[in-house]
């Protein structure tokens, strides 16, 4: 699957690891080689467009075929999720013991995010029990799962890989990131679950939100102690800064919609007046996103002025955090322009949707390119190799 136990290919001397701003000769590789350096970072391309199917299905201002359109891209994204889960028939372990491209194995369950998201968005008007009990079934194995992602993933990094502050990447939060997405996943499906399992949903959702955004916000202190102290990473790894923008963004879009998702039996501490505590939990909830709404609008823009000062020369598979967690502050603020019943934060969030989508085709169409000219796929060019 990957270069760990492949001869190394020449290349020119002295040349940084991933570094494209110095030419290199490329030597024919057939596809079975290049196959060997299929890492983990690809399902930043299935990630990526199943987020763009939930955001055309949170659109507030819809027009006659959206949903067809909608569709046809989670469809797609199902057989692209599967095309790169039938390249990895040989996985090995040891790429996930390696220190760069181990850290990109989230994205494999955040597609499964959205995959499990867009099952209810798409699928979901009157769901039949069945539908909704696997609905659920899905929810608590990816909880499990992701959960012992975050914490034998971190246990690995802490005891076996040593990493310097003054090189601290938003990538180092990525094994927070699916279980913060369990949030997201109870803020979609719990609304029409029963209400036995409506409430334990969100209860989960809840707990685990708010450890995947601790573990960011944890992050984020030597990720800002990073950039004081060493200045903006390099130019061909700034379009990972976007990561950033997506904890706050999907917790705020959590918070509301598992808010919004309580059954109207819900009380709290055993008090009779459910409609008002539902009420009071809304409202706690809309406050709380719209303080984390602006870390994500902040983190966006110190990532856009160092994205525009300086763009990136060639495609590397982090060009999709350029997407994936922009489309979660997009979908976050719709969520709150429909819950504050404003026009105009819903059409500014049509139009973050239509910056989204040209993104997406820009991003795919660079992935495309750099297979077929050897930009990626090819030894020293990957996540499976080092700094």
């Amino acid at each position: 699957m990957n270069s760990h136990h492949t001869p190394p290919i020449p290349t020119t001397p002295n040349t940084p690891i991933l570094d494209a701003e110095k030419p290199s000769k490329h030597i024919p590789l057939d596809f079975r080689q290049r196959l060997r350096h299929f890492t983990w970072a690809w399902y930043t391309l299935t990630m990526s467009t199943g987020g763009l199917a939930l955001l055309l299905a949170t659109q507030p201002n819809r027009f006659k075929g959206l949903d067809e359109i909608g569709i046809a891209v989670y469809l797609f994204n199902l057989v692209l999720f599967a095309l790169l889960a039938s390249s990895f028939t040989a996985v090995s372990v040891e790429s996930l013991r390696h220190d760069r491209e181990g850290l990109f194995f989230p994205t494999f369950w955040l597609s499964v995010a959205t995959i499990i998201t867009g099952l209810e968005k798409y699928f979901g008007d009157d769901p039949a029990q069945s539908f909704s009990t696997t609905l659920e079934v899905l929810f608590w194995l990816y909880c499990v799962c992701t959960f012992a992602v975050a914490a034998l993933q971190y246990s690995f990094v802490f005891s076996s890989v040593t990493y310097r502050l003054q090189t601290m990447m938003p990538s180092w939060v990525l094994p927070a990131f699916p279980i913060m997405l369990s949030g997201t996943i109870a803020s979609v499906i719990a609304e029409r679950q029963p209400d036995r399992s409506a409430i334990p949903i969100v209860t989960a959702g809840m707990t685990f939100q708010g450890l995947g955004f601790c573990l960011s916000f944890m992050m984020y202190a030597h990720y800002i102690g990073r950039l004081m102290e060493s200045g903006l990473p390099n130019r061909e790894h700034r379009p990972g800064m976007f990561i950033c923008v997506g904890p706050p963004a999907f917790t705020a879009l959590a918070l509301v919609g598992m808010a919004r998702g309580l059954p109207a039996t819900f009380s709290v501490m055993g008090t009779e007046d459910s409609a008002q505590d539902g009420r009071t939990l809304e409202i706690l909830a809309l406050a709380a996103g719209a303080f984390l709404w602006a870390l994500s609008l902040w983190f966006f823009c110190i990532a856009l002025i160092a994205v525009v000062r300086s763009p990136p020369t060639a495609f590397h598979l982090s060009w999709w955090a350029m997407v994936f967690p922009n489309t979660g502050f997009t979908i976050a603020t719709i969520t709150l322009g429909n819950s504050f019943e404003s026009k105009g934060i819903q059409g500014f969030g049509s139009a973050m949707s239509i910056c989204i989508i040209c993104m997406w085709i820009f991003v795919f169409v660079s992935h495309i390119r750099a297979v077929i000219r050897q930009d990626i796929m090819y030894p020293g060019k990957d996540e499976d190799v080092s700094d």
